[in-house]
């Protein structure tokens, strides 16, 4: 358990979960009351853990956090323990380094690479920090246009390529034939 989390157990049924939230999440539980939390489970060799959140979308934050190179559930929990959802779309799309600071541990170095790294990935959110239409959610594979954007990025293209590439496409397609096109698109440019 880190310091940005609270270790609780959740009755589900007569069953028991052990059940890691956010400091938020946290602050809404009351004992003995019936609650809500969007659970994500993370599995590693070692071991299952549960993390739940106040809302699908602090869940999905979590989960694109999750998906930057050396964020663990420990520090995207410290980061979501600092910044909403909705807050931390802002503060990646306009590059806030500063407030990413803010949160224990990430320093000037790895608050811009988490920028640089997650600009691309919180594209897919909202200002209000929901998922944009057809966005990748659990419950719903990434769109088209979502999978060229990833795969884009790991190719090394900027987010700022990886956003003018992805609003030019077309509406229809298959995700090679739409990767070509902004392939073609962006060739020019480099």
């Amino acid at each position: 358990m880190s310091d940005a989390s609270v270790d609780l157990v959740v009755e589900v049924a007569g069953v028991g979960y052990r059940l890691l939230v956010g400091p938020r999440a946290a602050a809404s539980v009351q004992v003995g009351q019936e609650g809500f939390f969007s659970v994500h489970t993370h599995v590693r060799e070692s071991a299952i853990t549960l993390y739940g959140f106040s809302s699908p979308e602090e869940r999905t934050a979590f989960e694109l956090l999750l998906g930057a190179h050396g964020v663990g559930p420990g520090l995207a929990l410290a980061i979501l323990g600092i910044h909403e959802p909705a807050e931390l779309a802002r503060v990646i799309a306009s590059g806030d380094v500063e407030a990413l600071k803010l949160v224990p541990g990430v320093g000037q170095k790895t608050a811009a690479r988490l920028l640089l790294e997650l600009q691309a990935r919180f594209d897919y959110l909202s200002e209000t920090g929901a998922p944009l239409n057809g966005s990748h959610s659990p419950d719903r594979p990434p769109s088209a246009a979502a999978e060229v954007g990833e795969a884009l990025s790991q190719l090394g293209y900027s987010p700022d390529e990886v956003r003018t590439a992805t609003k030019a496409l077309p509406a229809e397609g298959t995700v090679e034939e739409l990767l070509r096109s902004a392939l073609r698109n962006l060739a020019p440019r480099r």
